[in-house]
């Protein structure tokens, strides 16, 4: 396994990464306060590709690989993971399409991204979060179409949405058997935005429920055929997982940095703490930890692009490490700096908040363990 990086993903790294020194971070704070993106910044986002940078390059993406997403999304997790979590959300809602969605879905989808509309993943609702076959959202077949009706909650990008890839159940008796896909539009009839969340973290990122009161959707708009929706989840969340762990090592870095420049910075009793041994101890213990998470989301993002077998289990190993990295490394700058870093003025506390969130959606840590121990084979 080859993990160095070639000229041309050193030269989008970078580029990503002057966005995120110049136009993220100093922005960070605000937007965590404000609980959004500034238009002027989404559209640098966009002008730049750095909404688009998972559409493949038969649709007029870059077409970057697994690998190099990866390596692009922890530069944005260090920036600021609600940030991240905006862009991730677009190549979130394209795998369905990408996985069963006909020429025209594709074409329609990734045209839609392109342009700088945003996307939306629509699978939870109030009774049904990992537990993925208890989708009561109803799929009722009618002449030239579905209509949808329905609640789905905790919805990434869903105030901001265009486009959205909702799973309903077609079987009134409901289970994973009905699960299917559709694409849905936002300015479709019997459509609306619900409770918008105030989130702990990634609070630049938009949340919100979306409703569906017998809302129309043309039969071309179904993704796949009736009852394939558990089946394109799963293979979704496989792909996905990946680019969660990667922006919880770009949280771990971003935490890590913090913490070793106010070491060095700051003085107590007459000497800068950074010469305390125990102080030492605790950033060494950090940067272990984020080149270990770092090292298993590189190589799950490998295997993925290299379309192997047991990338599945190795991404939920990545995002499971990963995450709980970002969170025990994010607290441990909080402890380093003490009471400065209890402060909403210090990004330190937000970093905290934002890594929680990483071991809870797109499958929590929990159901990760299970998908890993029963994907270990020997």
């Amino acid at each position: 396994m080859d993990f160095s990086i070639n000229s041309q993903q050193k030269e989008i790294v970078d580029l990503v990464k002057q966005i995120v020194d110049r136009e993220i971070r100093p922005r960070a704070i605000d937007m965590d306060r404000s609980g959004k993106i500034p238009d002027e910044l989404l559209q640098i986002l966009v002008s730049s590709g750095v909404t688009s940078m998972a559409v493949p390059a038969a649709y007029g993406g870059p077409g970057l690989g697994v690998d190099t997403l990866g390596l692009l999304y922890e530069e944005l997790g260090r920036g600021c993971a609600g940030v991240a979590t905006v862009c991730a959300a677009n190549a979130l809602a394209s795998y369905p399409v990408l996985i069963a969605g006909t020429e025209e879905q594709k074409k329609r989808f990734f045209d839609s991204v392109l342009s700088g509309r945003m996307a939306a993943f629509a699978l939870t609702e109030p009774g049904a979060g990992s537990d993925a076959g208890a989708v009561s959202c109803r799929a009722e077949k009618t002449e030239g179409g579905y209509r949808l009706t329905g609640i789905k909650c905790f919805i990434t990008n869903g105030p901001i949405a265009d486009q959205i890839v909702v799973f309903a159940n077609t079987r009134k008796t409901g289970g994973i058997r009905g699960l299917t896909v559709f694409l849905a539009d936002s300015s479709m009839e019997g459509f609306s935005i619900g409770k918008i969340e105030d989130k702990m973290g990634i609070r630049a990122s938009a949340t919100s429920e979306l409703i569906f009161d017998h809302c129309f959707v043309p039969e071309e708009n179904r993704i796949g055929r009736e009852g394939m929706g558990f089946r394109i989840a799963m293979e979704t969340l496989d792909h996905s997982r990946a680019v969660v762990g990667a922006v919880s090592v770009g949280i771990a870095q971003a935490a890590l940095e913090a913490a070793v420049i106010y070491a060095h910075q700051r003085k107590q009793f007459g000497v800068k703490v950074a010469s305390f041994e125990m102080v030492q101890q605790m950033i060494a213990d950090m940067a272990m930890e984020t080149e270990a998470a770092r090292a298993l989301v590189q190589k799950a993002c490998w295997m993925q692009e290299k379309e192997d077998p047991q990338s599945g289990v190795m991404a939920a190993m990545a995002k499971c490490l990963a995450s709980d990295t970002a969170m025990k490394v994010s607290t441990t700058a909080v402890q380093v700096m003490g009471g400065n870093g209890y402060s909403k003025e210090n990004q330190a506390e937000k970093y905290m908040r934002d890594a929680k969130v990483m071991q809870i959606y797109e499958g929590t840590n929990q159901i990760q363990r299970l998908v890993i121990a029963n994907g270990v084979s020997y």
